[in-house]
């Protein structure tokens, strides 16, 4: 049984530090898909306010 060789070590080091990073990296990236559709629901929610105004200003306008 001749044991671990450098080489070995190196390669596995090199394969666990890679899984390590797609693991930060798919975690950031969900994390950031989440954070853009939280802001998209609130710019929609804004969008759909001021479209109320302007339909409501309309009426308004339309029945004068």
């Amino acid at each position: 049984m001749e044991g671990f060789t450098v080489a070995s070590i190196v390669y596995l080091g090199i394969v666990i530090g890679l899984i390590a990073l797609f693991v930060v990296s798919f975690t950031l990236f969900i994390r950031r898909l989440l954070i853009n559709s939280s802001v998209k629901s609130i710019q929609t929610d804004e969008i759909e306010k001021k479209l109320d105004k302007i339909i409501s200003l309309l009426e308004r306008d339309k029945n004068s």
